[in-house]
């Protein structure tokens, strides 16, 4: 595995040290962790955007979409532990 050098301002490093002085975790350990959350959550972000930017494009280009107090029933049926029927897409304008 290739070595990366981050240099970390001292005070970073000392809270860093201070978050691992009881624990089994390394201070290695534990920047390797927070890099691959940073990552993880980053790549999330990104897909939720696309995601979001590609039913934006498929609603303009269709104009079919869903109403929100229809949207807003749905997913108040599912957070009561309901499965209701998705509300149906319908055109939304001219």
């Amino acid at each position: 595995m290739p070595t990366t050098t981050l240099r970390l301002s001292p005070a970073l490093r000392d809270r860093i040290a201070k978050l691992t002085e009881n624990t089994e975790t390394t201070a290695h350990s534990f920047m390797l962790d927070a890099i691959a959350e940073k990552v993880a959550n980053e790549e999330l972000r990104r897909g939720y955007l696309a995601e979001g930017n590609a039913r934006l494009a498929n609603l303009l280009e269709t104009g079919m979409g869903v109403e929100w107090p229809d949207m807003r029933r749905y997913l108040a049926e599912r957070a009561r532990g309901r499965s209701p029927l998705p509300p149906k897409a319908t055109k939304w304008r001219g």
